[in-house]
């Protein structure tokens, strides 16, 4: 069978996750003009702590990601992907503690499959929040998940070049400090259609149950 050109739009991958950080405060005190004749401060030398503010540090339930490509099962793949590696293949990352990808893609017959499952861990809840709001609100027109992670979101689009169909689900699961998002697309480059709605749904939504029992059971 002859190779056959994929459309430009299966190419377009997940932007990279925007780098956090976060700054400390500074503390300062002024000198001692209270008068000779009152009493005096206590000696602060003996106990720097006692006179100090107590800083909260942000409790992490994540502190990595885990391994993508190890996510799913290999059942789970080979019935998503038909005719892909179960192993996957990593994409890489400036930062594989902050983010890590796996995709797995292949053509069989003329069905194409494409699968990423990506683990973004941030600095805190609220981050995370901000960050799913965010995703959430860019993709409009799908509908939420129950019972998977602390929020998740589900949606499904049809997009069409060169008269061939592309059907692409996204499924974005906040857990904690973490962001698990999951992309599933497929074409027919036969019938030059888009395989149906609930099919890529039920799919995506499938791996990212497995893509959130994976972080969580790994958690620290």
């Amino acid at each position: 069978m002859r190779s056959l050109p994929l459309p430009l739009a299966l190419t377009a991958r997940l932007a990279p996750v925007a780098v956090l950080a976060t700054a400390g405060w500074a503390l300062s005190s002024g000198p001692d003009t209270a008068p000779a004749a009152q009493d005096k401060e206590p000696d602060r030398t003996a106990n720097p702590s006692a006179s100090a503010p107590a800083t909260q540090a942000v409790t992490k339930t994540y502190a990595a990601a885990p391994a993508p490509c190890a996510s799913l099962a290999g059942k789970t793949v080979t019935s998503l992907v038909p005719g892909a590696e179960a192993d996957g293949k990593e994409i890489p990352s400036t930062d594989t503690k902050v983010r890590r990808t796996c995709s797995w893609n292949a053509l069989k017959g003329y069905d194409y499959r494409w699968l990423d499952v990506s683990f973004e861990v941030m600095e805190s809840d609220d981050a995370a929040r901000r960050s799913y709001k965010e995703r959430v609100t860019d993709k409009s027109g799908g509908g939420d998940v129950p019972g998977l992670g602390d929020a998740a979101y589900s949606v499904v689009n049809l997009t069409t070049e060169d008269e061939q169909q592309t059907r692409e689900g996204t499924v974005v699961v906040r857990s904690a400090n973490a962001l698990v998002v999951v992309t599933y697309n497929g074409s027919d480059f036969e019938s030059r259609r888009a395989p149906a709605t609930d099919e890529i749904n039920k799919g995506a939504i499938k791996a990212a149950k497995e893509a959130v029992a994976a972080l969580e059971n790994g958690r620290d």
